[in-house]
């Protein structure tokens, strides 16, 4: 047997006995306060980012590229994972986490300007990005390091991932969209693993949203205004 599988299951039993009475009010359903989506990145703790340890607090999605959007049939709509919470258990706040450095993001980067060659599952996943970021390719400065394209392309992702929950008739006008990136790799000056919020319902000027939002200003951030 393999030994992380072994590991994982030892902690498995702690966590077990930890929370042996800690479902007993969601037996019957769920109505968790927001739905995240974050990218799948195993540096990317999507509910400890949170201090989240609660179950049913938290509808977690995770995919490549922490996308809202799916297609199927030459037409895209919001990902099911994404929409359920919103359309069945009353969820009001979707909240789009990208990450510092993000592969998806930088291999999208790649297939835009230089091509890449993945398998047919990774390769779906990024055409499903390439819309969302060629226009913010195409404004980056000629002279821009690499690191600093990626991740100001981070938030030109998490960007239209909001505009596009925005503009869906599958989303209730009352359900908030906020974007915000998950840095651990000293990007926006704060601590490791922090939190920035780039995004509130489609608002990206952080001084606009720092007057409108006064009880989140010091974690209101951004790279790149565009």
């Amino acid at each position: 047997m393999h030994s992380t599988l072994v590991a994982l299951l030892e902690h498995n039993a702690t966590h077990a006995s930890e929370y042996d009475t800690e479902f007993d009010d969601l037996q019957d359903g769920q109505h968790p306060e927001a739905v995240t989506v974050c990218c799948s990145d195993s540096r990317v703790l999507q509910d400890q980012m949170w201090g989240n340890d609660d179950p049913g607090y938290l509808f977690t999605c995770g995919n490549i590229g922490n996308r809202v959007i799916d297609r199927a049939e030459g037409e895209e709509f919001v990902s099911g994972d994404v929409l359920y919470p919103i359309a069945h258990t009353g969820t009001d706040l979707a909240v789009v986490v990208g990450h510092t450095g993000c592969g998806a993001v930088t291999a999208t980067y790649d297939a835009l300007t230089d091509g890449v060659s993945e398998p047919p599952g990774i390769e779906r996943c990024l055409d499903l990005l390439k819309p969302r970021l060629e226009d913010g390719v195409e404004a980056l400065p000629d002279d821009i390091d690499r690191s600093d394209a990626i991740n100001r392309l981070v938030e030109c992702n998490v960007d239209r991932q909001v505009q596009f929950l925005r503009e869906s008739d599958d989303v209730p006008e009352g359900v908030s969209a906020v974007g915000a990136v998950y840095d651990f790799q000293d990007v926006y000056g704060g601590k490791r693993g922090e939190v920035h919020v780039i995004n509130v319902d489609g608002e990206r000027s952080v001084e606009t949203l720092r007057e409108e939002h006064p009880e989140i200003a010091g974690r209101i951030d951004r790279l790149w205004e565009y």
